[in-house]
């Protein structure tokens, strides 16, 4: 909702992007701080991950830049199960591959995909990515997700198919093809592989995850019920002014944050 320069604020809208009491991001005196704050988050995001039936064997991994070594990022651990990974576990890589933090290796295929992100894309904080099935079904047709509600809209004219498979991502050349392909966008759908999103945020990047297959799901079950009826371009438009924004994006995962954390305090252990 927009107002002029002379019409007051209603009262029941917040001063914000979006009118919601959404609060500013957190502050951090110290790099330790910001980056246990981050550590943290991330292993809440993996449980989230576990949570939701990601988990696919060995694959699957969400990444978040350390706030101090920029091009360093901390990362899951292979071989970990999303549903048991600590604090403790996780593991931090440098540029080249090597974990300079943490006792456990890193998936080759964690390292290829997200050094090349972190790498190209200065603004991605944080990583996501799983082998879903509303997103491989979704990538095998290979089609985007269309605004076909609100939630989706947040993705329209931000999202990229990457259709180029060639294997299992294990070189560096394959990750930096990856990361090329999404471009400016919050999403890159690999066709017969995955999801990708990234954020701002590691609660961005996650919440986007989350999103993107629910509205894949919701996608595939229209479309196998009949002929959606989407958003026009206007609508759309307006759809992702709100459902798209960043600071809702960062909080939404607040909830989730509290939720698994009540749930399951051991993710914690450091």
């Amino acid at each position: 909702m927009s107002t002029t320069a002379t019409e007051p604020r209603p009262a029941h809208l917040a001063d914000t992007a979006t009118g919601l009491p959404i609060p500013g991001e957190p502050y951090f005196a110290t790099y330790e701080e910001a980056r246990r704050h981050r550590k943290q988050r991330l292993t809440a995001a993996l449980r989230l991950f576990g949570k939701h039936g990601f988990g696919e064997g060995i694959s699957g991994h969400i990444s978040v830049r350390d706030p101090e070594h920029r091009d360093r990022f901390w990362v899951n651990p292979f071989g970990i199960s999303f549903n048991r990974v600590r604090v403790a576990d996780l593991i931090c890589v440098d540029s080249t591959g090597r974990v300079v933090s943490g006792r456990h290796p890193v998936n080759p295929s964690a390292f290829v995909i997200h050094s090349q992100i972190h790498a190209l894309h200065p603004d991605a904080t944080a990583a996501a990515h799983g082998h879903t099935p509303h997103s491989r079904a979704l990538g095998a047709l290979g089609r985007l997700l269309e605004p076909v509600d609100q939630e989706s809209a947040a993705f329209y004219g931000r999202q990229a198919l990457y259709g180029d498979y060639r294997g299992p991502s294990v070189s560096v050349a394959q990750g930096r093809a990856i990361a090329e392909s999404l471009g400016d966008n919050l999403a890159v759908l690999l066709r017969h592989h995955g999801l990708i999103t990234v954020g701002g945020s590691l609660d961005e990047a996650v919440h986007w995850f989350l999103t993107y297959d629910s509205c894949a799901q919701v996608q595939l079950l229209a479309r196998a019920a009949g002929t959606p009826q989407t958003l026009t371009h206007e609508q759309a438009l307006a759809a992702r002014e709100g459902f798209g924004n960043q600071q809702l994006g960062r909080f939404s995962f607040q909830l989730l944050w509290d939720e698994i954390v009540a749930e399951q305090p051991d993710l914690l252990e450091e």
